[in-house]
């Protein structure tokens, strides 16, 4: 009885410790994980249109040091639109019917800002012997896969008195439109970008452009509601970088080119000449552009709604007032 005691006693202690050694060890493991914790990356999609080359001219300028930003490059918008819907994206650049396309399955959608309305930059190129649109009738017309595609021949061929059933749509991507338009395999092709400068250069001609459906094509920039409500820092600098490298466009448009122009394999020369069919709005046109007590663009979004619902292009309407969010425009600093 006079050794069991002690023991029992030395066991005790011995427990005391291993627990305050183990608390120890616990304590120290979740404040190294606590302080390793890197923040979510705000994932933004952008894809080959002129447009959008600013979110990278801010990126080449610094503009994103020291935030969670990441450009993920796309090949197109329809693969954007695949990626947002399975929850991988925060944000992206997109056209205004995309984002509307969008909105029919994913109510999150919010447009936060105008990057450009396309005047001039979409066009249809045709074979140098087809003069004009109604010359393309039962002629094979490339044509992407998503909405934008769809709007714009439709649209194109609506003012030329004609419909989708007068030609032969081709179904391709955006990768495919050089290649196809030099081997034969298409008559005429709805493009824009690289692939436009390139069929520009190798002959083809322009029947169509978006300047003849003036406001129509807009390119906007999307984010997630819960990104707003979670990465809210982010996307403000990821807005006042894009506005910073607009103005820095406009007064060093020579070294903005030289930035920009590798990634979309053109030449410096040729990006600038690309940009001249877009109006890109300035911060002060986008503040009211995206006020709710401005109606300009708003009822112009609506219309885009009912032509898009009439041709099939929408699963359902949308009511577009519920889709704009002007809280980072209004807060930008430049």
């Amino acid at each position: 009885m006079s050794r069991t005691f002690p023991r029992q006693k030395w066991l005790w202690k011995l427990k005391q410790k291993m627990s305050l050694l183990l608390i120890v060890i616990l304590f120290g493991v979740s404040l190294l994980i606590s302080c390793n914790t890197t923040p979510l990356p705000l994932r933004v999609a952008v894809n080959l249109w002129p447009g959008y080359e600013t979110l990278y001219l801010a990126r080449s300028l610094g503009y994103y040091d020291n935030t969670s930003i990441k450009l993920l490059d796309f090949p197109s918008g329809t693969e954007q639109v695949r990626v947002y819907r399975n929850n991988n994206l925060e944000s992206a650049a997109i056209s205004m019917d995309q984002a509307l396309e969008l909105a029919t399955t994913n109510p999150d959608v919010r447009i936060i800002t105008v990057i450009d309305f396309s005047e001039g930059g979409d066009v249809i190129l045709a074979k140098p012997e087809i003069p004009n649109l109604q010359a393309l009738k039962g002629k094979r017309v490339g044509v992407e896969a998503n909405a934008l595609g769809a709007y714009i021949i439709t649209r194109a061929l609506e003012k030329a008195g004609m419909t989708t059933k007068d030609i032969k749509v081709v179904s391709l991507g955006l990768s495919e439109h050089e290649r196809a338009f030099k081997d034969g395999i298409i008559d005429a092709v709805v493009t824009f970008g690289p692939a436009r400068t390139k069929l520009l250069a190798f002959g083809a001609k322009e029947i169509f452009n978006s300047s003849q459906i003036p406001g129509e094509i807009v390119d906007v920039l999307i984010v997630h509601k819960t990104a707003i409500a979670n990465q809210s820092k982010d996307i403000q600098a990821l807005v006042d970088g894009q506005f910073k490298a607009l103005n820095y466009l406009a007064q060093n448009p020579q070294d903005s080119a030289r930035r920009v122009a590798p990634r979309t394999q053109v030449t410096p020369e040729e990006f600038l000449e690309s940009i001249k069919g877009l109006r890109r709005p300035s911060l002060q046109e986008n503040q009211q552009l995206l006020d709710r007590e401005n109606p300009a663009l708003l009822e112009n979004t609506q219309r885009l709604i009912d032509v898009m619902v009439a041709n099939k292009l929408l699963s359902k309407s949308l009511d577009a007032m519920t889709l704009f969010d002007d809280r980072f425009i209004k807060a930008v600093e430049l």
